[in-house]
């Protein structure tokens, strides 16, 4: 099974803009997508980053097989898909995930399996039906859903919330201070931030 983690190397995470700089922002997200190549990789698969510029520097995704495709995420991941063999895919902005969350995606027999992100969106997916293609436009799950169905695919939805949480916004760090233990709660523990729950809810601020 060939496994891809597509990865947005330029100017990536854009919403964490107002808790992280320009250069912080690129950091974290090359912390995070280091745990998910090592997740996949504890999983038992070699996976091949998919990344929009070249990994220069000295990370563990760098180390991996690395694919440049500055394309639109749709186009260059349907460039990846072979009739030879099923594919993995995996969000780069999933540091939660664990191997066993991989295995119950590639352990499924269905044609397309599905991950769906909390937002609507497909955080992952195995894909074992030739023709079908994927397109992360608006509610991506349910667009992949109707896709598959359309093909006469048969279709299985992984419920993890691991899997589901993909971190976009400063509400999303604290899922990581609270549930992950790998190279993105190191980064952020290193930058200063810990959890803070003065009003009640539990947030982050930054030492």
């Amino acid at each position: 099974m060939r496994s891809i983690i597509p990865f947005a190397a330029v100017d990536a995470k854009t919403r964490l803009a107002s808790v992280l700089d320009t250069d912080e922002r690129a950091a974290f997200s090359r912390a995070m997508l280091d745990a998910v190549v090592e997740t996949v990789i504890e999983a038992g698969h070699e996976p091949t980053v998919l990344s929009t510029a070249p990994l220069d520097e000295p990370t563990r995704a760098a180390s991996t097989s690395v694919i440049v495709d500055d394309r639109p995420l749709t186009t260059a991941v349907n460039d990846q898909l072979t009739a030879d063999s099923p594919t993995l895919v995996v969000m780069a902005d999933l540091p939660l995930a664990t191997a066993d969350d991989i295995h119950r995606l590639t352990e499924s027999n269905a044609d397309v399996t599905l991950a769906p992100g909390l937002g609507g969106g497909t955080n992952a997916m195995v894909i074992r039906e030739p023709a079908f293609r994927v397109d992360y436009h608006g509610a991506s799950y349910l667009d992949h859903r109707a896709a598959a169905t359309d093909l006469g695919a048969t279709v299985e939805t992984v419920d993890s919330r691991r899997l589901a949480t993909d971190i976009d916004e400063p509400d999303d760090l604290a899922e990581i201070l609270i549930h992950g233990d790998g190279a993105a709660r190191a980064w952020l523990v290193a930058a200063g931030f810990e959890l803070d729950a003065g009003d009640g809810r539990v947030g982050v601020r930054r030492r």
